[in-house]
Parts: structure tokens; C-alpha cells; sequence
């Protein structure tokens, strides 16, 4: 598709089911490719990004099947049988390119790890530093700090200081792998980790397997040596991705109603139901779905993003509706995204007729009289589903590339057709 042309809708009473979550599904695969068996990932996101890794499994030796509902994995113990020397092109999955980092001392090769053109650009340097550390041998052969590298050496263990203000995935990074260490494992973090929530999932993930891991009290980690067992996971429903459909019914007033999504969940992107609450948005809560409902204006709020990265330009979708301004704070990592997604909220909310400003680490957005107009999303999926949220909102609103959805949500635009939208 070269474009697609969003209406305006008011008033709607919708229902969706939540797509599986990307999170979850990354790092089921990475356990599963470590377990001594074979494990089926029931409920997995098939998208771009989970294809990527997929493959890398199957370039490093590990066998995995994917089938409509369910991905199996025939794990190798921590023990890799691929080709002494590989490269891995992780096209624009960085969550992919960053687990295989460690992942890949795990293997007996140099591997090389690169991506397309805005992989190149997106550091990885202080991942590097920790793996060298722990005895990895890495060269970067393009810009320093980021892909491609090149990785060799082996899982030493040890402890490591790492600096994770950039992405909590390089300490979920060195985490995965770690109980195939020589030797048990401390990650300590310097300073703020970003995205912090996502740990969460990490550890969730791991003692799933059965890994032996632990928070300190120096809000670091421990792993001990040991095995992964084989089993059956399922995964569940995705908030980041849900976050586009609960939007709708504060852009357009009614009720939204979205199934397959956990109400205890520890993804860190649950906070979005926080914010719509607060800005006039009622929330109702079971334990097999959540419903969002608006009926009255839409006030602006005030908010701390920096554990839900993924759901800040979903907010600020939402947030250019409001009658008063929008502060949303901590999201200075967003620079190193799929795309500098500060640029990428700056020219969605200008676009529309909206008042944007950006100053240490906080965005503001102000009302004004809103209008349609074309988005080129830069290839990044969620500036294109947060520009599809404004545009079912005030309608005549342009969508270029709209297939780079398939990264994370491949069903968006389906989805969207089958509630009539």
C-alpha cells in the first residue's frame, strides 16, 4: 500500500482482541532456543521483528517451526551447532540485534551482527563495554558504538556495570543468557535504565524456564548457572499495541472493548490506562478484557512515561484533543528508536494543527484547531497507527507506507476494517 486515508468516527462501540506481544514473544524464543528440548510458544506475534529472530536461531543451529498459532522451538541446551562463521542481518529489529549480542557467545564462531540503514545508526556501544567484560570480543567495522559488530569470545561471567539510559534490552541482553555463564552472573546498572518496566517481563520470561535469577538490593541481578527447561508458553496479549485501540474511544468518544489482554500484566505499558483516566476517560477493568469509555471533553495531563516507551506517541495522539496542554516527561530515549520518535511526534502533532515543544526530556503538547494532513511514519509502525488514532478522530488524515505496521501489529489495518472503521 502506498497510502490510506483515515475517516473521522464519533461516538463508536467497538470490540478488538488484543495481538500477542512482541515483548513477550522475543524473549519466550530466546528461552525456548537455550532449553534442552523442544518448547511450543502458543498465542506468539508472527510480525516482522519476530521473523528476524526466528531466523537468527535457525542461521545459529537451533530449529524453529513456525504454524498458524504456535512457534516451536527444539532448544539446544546452550550448546550452538551452526556454521563457525555467521552473518546475522537483523534488518530493523533492535530488540533481535541486542539479545543476539550476548546470545551469540554462546556460540563457538564469530558472528556479525548488522541491519538496515537506521540499524547503523542506533547505539549499542555500552552493551559492547559490559560484553567485553564478560568476556566477549567485540569490533564495531562501521560507526563506532553501533552495527555492524562483530562478536566472539565466550560467556565468562562475572560482574558487570552497565550503562542502560539508552535501552533496558542491554541489560535483558546479558540476562537471558546467563545461566549458560562459566560462572554466575551480577548486572548492575548505572544510573536510570530506560524502559526499566521491561525487566519485568525479562525475569517473568526467565523463571518461566525455570533460570535461577534475583533482583539485589542494588536494584541489579544475579543469575546463578543452569539450565532452561522445555515447555509450553503462551503468550499474552500486547498493551503497546492495545494502546491504539483504547485511543480510539478517547478520540472519538463511546466505548472501546479489547479481549486477550492481562489486567495484572507487568508490561510497563498499562500506565496508558492511567493517563486516560485521568484525562476524562473511564476505565473498566475484568479479568478477560478492559473497556475504555468517554463521554465528556478531554482534559491534557501530566506524566512520567519513561517505564512505557511505546505508548508515548499513543498518548500524544490522544493528547492533541485535549482542552488543555499535555506534559509527558522521561522520554529522552526516544531518540534511539525505530526512528527519532521526538521528531516523529513533533511533525504528527504540528500536522494537525497542534502546539509542540520539547525541552530536557519533556514533550508539551497544547490544543489547537485541528485539521487532517499526510504523515510519512519514516518506517516506524508506531507513528503510523498513532497517526491512523488522530486521524479516526478528526478524519482526512494521509498514512504513507502504512505496511510498516507489520513489525508489530501486522493485523492493524484489518482490524480496524472489521469494526467498520
Amino acid at each position: 500500500m502506498n497510502g490510506i486515508t483515515i475517516r473521522g468516527y464519533r461516538n463508536v462501540k467497538l470490540s478488538f482482541s488484543a495481538p500477542p506481544s512482541k515483548s513477550y514473544t522475543h524473549r519466550a524464543l530466546f528461552c525456548a532456543a537455550l532449553a534442552g528440548g523442544i518448547s511450543v510458544i502458543e498465542n506468539p506475534l508472527l510480525s516482522d521483528d519476530i521473523s528476524v529472530t526466528c531466523s537468527a536461531l535457525e542461521q545459529l543451529g537451533i530449529p524453529v517451526e513456525q504454524r498458524e498459532e504456535i512457534i516451536v522451538v527444539e532448544g539446544c541446551g546452550g550448546v550452538m551447532t551452526g556454521p563457525g562463521e555467521l552473518e546475522i542481518d537483523c534488518r530493523g529489529s533492535g530488540t533481535s540485534l541486542r539479545f543476539l549480542a550476548t546470545f551469540a557467545l554462546l556460540h563457538p564462531g564469530r558472528v556479525t551482527l548488522t541491519g538496515n540503514e537506521r540499524m547503523k545508526e542506533r547505539p549499542v556501544g555500552e552493551l559492547a563495554e559490559a560484553l567485553k567484560i564478560l568476556g566477549g570480543e567485540i569490533r564495531f567495522t562501521g560507526i563506532p558504538g553501533c552495527p555492524p559488530v562483530e562478536i566472539s569470545g565466550r560467556l565468562a561471567g562475572g560482574r558487570v556495570l552497565i550503562d542502560a539510559s539508552k535501552s533496558s534490552q542491554f541489560v535483558s541482553s546479558i540476562l537471558i543468557p546467563s545461566p549458560f555463564a562459566d560462572e554466575p552472573v551480577d548486572i548492575i546498572p548505572k544510573g536510570h535504565v530506560a524502559s526499566e518496566s521491561y525487566l519485568d517481563i525479562t525475569l517473568e520470561v526467565m523463571k518461566s524456564f525455570g533460570a535461577d535469577v534475583e533482583r539485589l538490593e542494588d536494584s541489579g541481578f544475579h543469575v546463578n548457572p543452569g539450565i532452561y527447561m522445555p515447555r509450553k508458553y503462551r503468550v499474552e496479549g500486547d498493551y503497546s499495541s492495545a494502546s491504539y485501540l483504547f485511543a480510539i474511544a478517547a478520540v472519538c468518544g463511546g466505548t472501546v472493548t479489547v479481549d486477550n489482554i492481562n489486567p495484572e500484566s507487568v508490561q510497563g505499558d498499562r500506565v496508558f490506562l492511567d493517563a486516560l483516566a485521568a484525562m476524562g476517560c473511564s476505565v473498566l477493568k475484568r479479568d478477560d478484557f478492559i473497556s475504555v469509555s468517554r463521554e465528556g471533553s478531554l482534559s491534557g495531563t501530566d506524566i512520567d512515561m519513561s517505564s512505557s516507551p511505546d505508548t508515548v506517541q499513543t498518548l500524544a495522539a490522544v493528547a492533541v484533543f485535549a482542552d488543555s496542554p499535555t506534559r509527558i516527561s522521561g522520554v529522552s530515549h526516544l531518540r534511539y528508536k525505530e526512528s527519532d520518535r521526538i521528531g516523529a511526534i513533533e511533525r504528527m502533532v504540528k500536522g494537525c494543527g497542534s502546539g509542540f515543544e520539547y525541552l530536557d526530556g519533556e514533550i508539551i503538547i497544547t490544543p489547537g484547531k485541528l485539521h487532517g494532513f499526510v504523515l510519512e511514519p519514516e518506517d516506524d509502525h508506531r507513528t503510523a497507527m498513532s497517526g491512523a488514532v488522530i486521524g479516526l478522530g478528526t478524519g482526512g488524515v494521509t498514512i504513507k507506507d502504512p505496511g510498516c505496521v507489520r513489525k508489530s501489529y501486522p493485523g492493524f489495518w484489518d482490524d480496524l476494517r472489521r469494526a467498520g472503521l
